[in-house]
Formats: C-alpha cells, structure tokens, sequence
C-alpha cells in the first residue's frame, strides 16, 4: 500500500525543553514570575517537558492559565499538597541538596509511583528472578517496556507512568533488549497480544525501533503488536517530516505485511490534539500502511471533564478514521487529588457525550479504572427500593474467570476509584474478593448495611 506523500515545504525540528528551560519559554510566552516559580517548584518533584510543536500549536496563551492544554503539559499549584509544597520549599530554602533530595524521594513515596500492584503483581519472573521491563497483567497480553522509549515528547502533567520520567531507577521499567521478552514468549504460547509502551515507544529512532519490533514476528503466537504512543498528539511530525517518517511507516507496513494486527494506540485527550492540519495527516498516513489506530485518554478534571469536550473528541477521531476505544478513570497516582472525578460525575459524562455519537463512534467504552483486579467500567446508575447503585463490570481481569461479570456497588457522590466503592451485599464472593478483597457487608431488613 503506497505511503501518503509528505509535505514538502519547511521540516520541523523536534527541540524538547524541561525545567532548566523555562526562563526561555517565559521569554516568548506570556508566564508569569509565578508560573515560572511553580514550574521549578513542581517539577522536582513531577516531571516536565514541551516542546516546539505543543507551545506553538495546542497552549492558547490568550487562555492561560485556564487553558487545558497549559493544564496538560506546565505543573500546577495545587499538584502536591500544601503540606508537600511547604515541605520542598524549605528543603530548597535550606540550601542543602541532601535536605531537597530527602524530601524529593519522601514526596514521591506519598504519591503512589506504582499503583494497582504494578510492581508487586504485575512483574513476571524466570526461575525466580523478575524479568525487566515487563508487565504481564493479563493472560493473552504483555506489556513490554523498551529501554530506549522511556521518555515522550511532551509530559502530561496527568500521566499515571510519571514514575518513569523522573530518573530514578528503582521507579522505572525498562528493557535494554527484545531477548528476555522473547524467550518469555517462547515459554507462554498463551499470549497473543504484546504491547510497546513506555515512556512512548516513537520516540525511539526508526533503527532502533525496528530492533524490538521485528523479532516479535518470528513468534507465531504473537498475533497483535501494539504501540501505546502521545506521539500523534504532540509531536505528529514524527510521522510527517521526520528524517526517518517514511522509515517508521514502512516499518508498520512490515508488520502488517506478517499478517500480524498492528494497532497505534493513539493518546488523545483533548480535541485540540486532533485540530491541526499535520494530526489529521499523521494519522492517514499511519492508517495507509494497514494499521488501525485505536483512540483512548483519562477523564481529568480541569482538562476535559465535561461532556462536549468528549463528544467532540470522539467525533473528530471518528472522522480522522481511527476507533474511539477508552475513557478511563484517572488512576490514583500522582497528583490524583488535582486532576480526579468523582465516578458519578464520569458517568454522566460519559453518557451525556455517548448520546451524541453516531453509531459508528459508540465503539467507546467508559469511565473504566484499571485497577488491582483489572479493568473495571462503570456502566450506569441504578435505582432500586433499596437505594442506588452503580452498575459495574470486569472488562479484564487477572482471573479471567471474571471478565464480562456484572456486579454492583452502592452509589457516591465523592467516590473516584474502586476501593472508595462499598459493594452491594449481593456481590459474588469472587468478586469481592478480587475487587475488595473481602467479603460484603450484609443488609438489614431496612436495607441499610451492617
């Protein structure tokens, strides 16, 4: 399948800037001394990096600070504690670097750097020993997590892999070759589905991309190959201009070519990302090699947390040829507390904007948490003699005895992730157990729990 034709006027160059940065930024965009301050405060603490394309392109400065996109990509006041803000401001005041890396790695801790037992369950090991920069959740998938692609092009302020970016190695996933990914492979003829993540993978030159995707093609069982990537979003040149674009196209069509699944997951969480001109042909050049661009992003509060901005989104991934797949609930990580939504809340979103589409884009499926037990959707409210309920079920799941299990749990108004959820006293034993890892309360004859 012959490649879309790249535009032949000007070629961008990728320039990435981080916190040692930001007086430049400040000179050619409308900061202020404030702003600037939080960004060196914040950013010792949680990782930050722009580049060209998102400055110029997706921040409106005429919106700044309440723009989303800002939101998105600079730190905020209010991302840590007050507590913690206090903390690591006088850890700098002091002047002593042990004191500010003290209180660095203690402000991390208290954020949750690997939540839904990432570390503790998801880590596979060979004769005992943990097989790096793996995840291996699910029965059918693998999640594999290449050296070389623990970085993006920009950093959402949101990202749930934040732990990864901020250099400390005892936080970090990473693979420095394909070989243990394969001879586990080889081992578990079960899993069908490997997905290269990070970090974003397509920050990886195409050579070195190519090292870790061609000997998946040599294991007949492997018959889907994802690549979870921002990439589209914030740096579509990638795909456009980029000295190896055409490379990295013909490298997807050699996938494909294997008769192989070849799915981008595609990172867009707000519709601006889909709103320029080298988006849109980033992506049609992506889907002319063969593959299939699903769509997927959180729900955040302060970003996109209403309705509009999801149908619109939707609609524009619908139009851009590419499959609405995710809304997912903010997982409880980071600065979780800046950016959650109530689930009551994400529901109504979900259904107000879900209500919009037209067929074709009702593939979405939403709020789901990907949590301990797997991913779990909210799929309404429920109104009973005994009061309300939030309808939920097992998409995934670690047992997979569980997947597709409907079960309930008494609605909230404040509930945000699933251990803030009391079940219904009718929830299946397995169920509690996996999800909560008790059994539910029971009622009393008035219905109230006891």
């Amino acid at each position: 399948m012959p490649l879309l034709a790249p535009s032949p006027v000007e070629t961008p160059r990728f320039r990435a800037f981080g916190p040692r940065q930001i007086d430049a930024i400040a000179k050619r965009f409308p900061l202020t001394p404030e702003q600037v301050e939080t960004v060196r405060l914040i950013s010792q603490v949680l990782p930050f990096r722009v580049n060209e394309y998102t400055l110029s392109e997706l921040v409106d400065w005429d919106r700044v600070p309440d723009d989303p996109m800002f939101r998105m990509v600079f730190p905020q006041r209010g991302m840590l504690s007050p507590g913690d803000e206090k903390l690591l401001a006088e850890a700098n005041a002091s002047g002593d670097r042990r004191a500010t890396a003290a209180a660095v790695r203690e402000i991390r801790g208290r954020l949750n750097p690997h939540p839904s037992g990432q570390l503790e369950l998801n880590v596979p090991s060979v004769a005992g020993a943990a097989v790096p920069g793996l995840q291996h959740k699910y029965r059918e998938t693998v999640l594999y997590f290449p050296s070389q692609g623990q970085t993006c092009h920009s950093y959402c302020t949101y990202c749930f892999r934040w732990a990864q970016f901020v250099g400390d190695a005892d936080l970090r996933f990473a693979a420095p070759g394909p070989e243990q990914l394969i001879g586990y492979l080889g081992a578990h003829p079960e899993v069908h589905d490997v997905l290269v993540t990070g970090g974003d993978p397509m920050i990886m030159a195409t050579s070195r991309l190519r090292e870790h995707l061609e000997p998946l093609l040599a294991v007949d069982t492997v018959r889907t190959v994802r690549i979870g990537t921002k990439s589209v979003a914030y740096w579509p040149h990638r795909f456009l201009t980029d000295k190896d674009a055409d490379d990295v196209l013909r490298l997807f069509e050699r996938v494909v070519a294997s008769g192989r699944t070849l799915a981008v997951m595609a990172h867009f969480t707000h519709p601006r990302e889909l709103s320029t001109e080298p988006a849109r042909r980033a992506l049609a050049r992506i889907r002319a090699t063969g593959a299939v661009v699903y769509c997927q992003a959180p729900l955040i509060g302060r970003v996109n947390d209403d309705a509009l901005a999801w149908s619109s989104l939707w609609k524009a991934e619908l139009a851009a040829g590419a499959v609405p797949y995710y809304m997912f609930v903010e997982r409880d990580t980071g600065p979780y507390d800046y950016f959650k939504v109530p689930l009551a809340k994400a529901a109504e979103v979900f259904r107000s904007a879900y209500r919009t589409l037209p067929g074709l884009a009702r593939t979405v499926r939403g709020p789901v948490m990907s949590a301990t037990p797997g991913k779990v959707v909210v799929d309404g409210v429920e109104e009973t003699t005994g009061g309300r309920y939030f309808q939920l079920r097992m998409l995934q799941a670690r047992e997979p005895a569980l997947v597709g299990r409907p079960f309930r749990a008494r609605y909230s108004t404040t509930a945000a992730w699933l251990d803030e959820l009391e079940p219904a006293p009718e929830t299946p034993a397995d169920i509690a157990a996996a999800v909560w890892g008790r059994a539910p309360r029971a009622a009393t004859a008035e219905g109230e729990l006891s």
